[in-house]
C-alpha cells in the first residue's frame, strides 16, 4: 500500500508546518489552515481530498500591485452579506455595493496612494461594515464609529477620514465628526530585546528585522528592495522605492547584514520575495508571541515593524543630539515629521555594554557594531552601547 506523501509549503517546499486554525468554506465544510515554519508561508488543506489548494486559492497568495487591493475588495464585497446578518444593528447593504468598492479601490490607484494605504483602507471599511454600517448612509457610518468603545480617539478620526474619501467618490454628503486624537509616546524596547526576537526568528525574517533595526527603513520599503540596490563592496543599500513620499538615499549596513541579506534565496528581483505584508505580519506574530513565552519577557509582544523605526530614531537623536541627522537617517522632507518620532526619554539609569580598543581596526569593529566612543586612559580607547 503506497503511504500518501507528507504535506509541504507550496512556497518553499518545507515540511514543517504549524496548525494555523480552521478555515471556514462556503459550502459550509472546514479545512485546516497552515504555516511553514521554514518561510512563513500560509495556505490551506483541501477539505475533501487533502490536497493543498491551488495557488489562486491559498490563502496569502501574491498578487502584486493594485490587482491584490482590487480582488481583497471583492471578496470583502461576496462576504458582506454574512457578516450583516450576524452584526447587530446592520442594515442591508445595496446590491451594487461590490462595484462601488472596486471602483474606490481603482480611483485611490490612479491617485497614487500606496498599496499598503489602500489595504488599510479596505480594512477599516470592512470593520466599518461588520459592524452595521450602511456604507450609504453617512449618518448610520457616524453612529457606529461612535459606539466603538475599544475604538481609540485616532481609531475613530482613521476611520471618518476612509468613508470622507469613500463618500467624496460616490457624490455622498458627509459632515464629518469631530475627534481629537492624542498621540500616545510610542514603546521603545532595550536593543537587548530587539536581538532576542531577532535570534528567535527563522532566516529570512531575522534578515528583514535586523536590516529594519540597523537602518530604521519602512517595512514595505524593506519588502521593495531588490537585488540590484545592494552594494556589498561598499555595504550599503540603495534606497530609491520610498513610501509617504520619502527622500531616496543610500544606507549603510554593517558586514554582518550584508552577509545575512546575500545568503537568502535569490528566486526573485525582490531581495525578500513576492510575499505579501499580511503575510509577513502573521509570521512576526506568531514568532513573537513563542519568543514572548519562552524568553519570559512579555515586553517582547508589544515590538511591531515600525517599532523598529522609532527605536533607530530614539537611539539615533540620543547618541547624536543632531535632529537633522535623524531626519536624513529616517529619509523625512519635513522636520515635523521626524519630530514625532525622537521621544524625550531618560536613559540615565540604562545599562551599558562598555568594551575597548588599542588599535584602529578595533575601534573601527567596535564603532560598525553601534559603539560609541567615550574616552581614552593609557593609551586605550573606550566605548560603551546601551543595552
Amino acid at each position: 500500500m503506497q503511504t500518501a506523501a507528507p504535506l509541504a509549503c507550496p512556497s518553499c517546499g518545507g515540511t514543517k508546518l504549524y496548525r494555523d486554525g480552521i478555515r471556514y468554506l462556503a459550502d459550509g465544510s472546514q479545512t485546516q489552515r497552515w504555516l511553514c515554519r521554514n518561510c512563513g508561508f500560509r495556505f490551506s488543506e483541501n477539505a475533501k481530498n487533502g490536497q493543498k489548494h491551488n495557488k489562486s486559492c491559498r490563502v496569502g497568495a501574491p498578487k502584486p500591485g493594485v490587482k491584490n487591493s482590487v480582488a481583497k475588495a471583492v471578496v470583502l464585497a461576496d462576504t458582506n452579506g454574512k457578516s450583516e446578518q450576524q452584526a447587530a444593528g446592520a442594515t442591508e447593504q445595496t446590491a451594487d455595493i461590490k462595484g462601488k468598492l472596486v471602483q474606490f479601490m481603482f480611483q485611490l490607484a490612479n491617485d497614487g496612494i500606496n498599496e499598503a494605504t489602500i489595504q488599510n483602507y479596505i480594512k477599516t471599511l470592512k470593520l466599518l461594515l461588520k459592524y452595521g454600517a450602511d456604507l450609504s448612509n453617512p449618518e448610520s457610518v457616524k453612529e457606529v464609529i461612535a459606539k466603538q468603545k475599544r475604538w481609540s480617539e485616532s481609531t475613530k478620526a482613521l476611520a471618518a477620514i476612509v468613508y470622507g474619501k469613500f463618500a467624496d467618490l460616490n457624490k455622498i454628503k458627509w459632515k464629518p465628526p469631530s475627534y481629537k486624537p492624542n498621540r500616545k509616546v510610542p514603546f521603545i524596547p532595550l536593543e537587548s530585546e530587539l536581538d532576542a526576537l531577532i535570534a528567535s526568528c527563522g532566516k529570512k525574517l531575522s534578515a528583514l528585522l535586523r536590516l529594519l533595526k540597523e537602518t530604521g527603513i519602512r517595512v514595505g520599503e524593506a519588502l521593495k528592495l531588490e537585488w540590484k540596490d545592494l552594494d556589498v563592496k561598499n555595504k550599503a543599500i540603495l534606497l530609491n522605492s520610498t513610501e509617504k513620499h520619502g527622500v531616496c538615499r543610500v544606507v549603510n549596513v554593517s558586514e554582518e547584514l550584508m552577509a545575512m541579506l546575500n545568503s537568502l534565496p535569490k528566486t526573485s528581483d525582490r531581495i525578500f520575495g513576492s510575499r505579501h505584508l499580511s503575510s509577513w505580519e502573521g509570521s512576526f506574530s506568531l514568532q513573537r508571541r513563542k519568543a514572548a513565552v519562552k524568553l519570559q519577557n512579555p515586553r517582547l509582544i508589544l515590538i511591531h515593524f515600525h517599532t523598529f523605526r522609532h527605536w533607530k530614531a530614539t537611539m539615533e537623536y540620543a547618541k547624536t543630539k543632531d535632529i537633522l541627522h535623524v531626519m536624513k537617517v529616517l529619509g523625512h522632507r519635513s522636520l515635523q515629521n521626524t519630530l514625532l518620532y525622537t521621544q524625550l526619554i531618560n536613559f540615565e539609569t540604562n545599562e551599558y555594554h562598555s568594551a575597548t580598543a588599542k588599535t584602529v581596526e578595533e575601534a573601527r569593529q567596535l564603532i560598525e557594531a553601534g559603539f560609541e566612543y567615550v574616552c581614552e586612559i593609557d593609551n586605550v580607547q573606550l566605548f560603551r552601547k546601551r543595552k
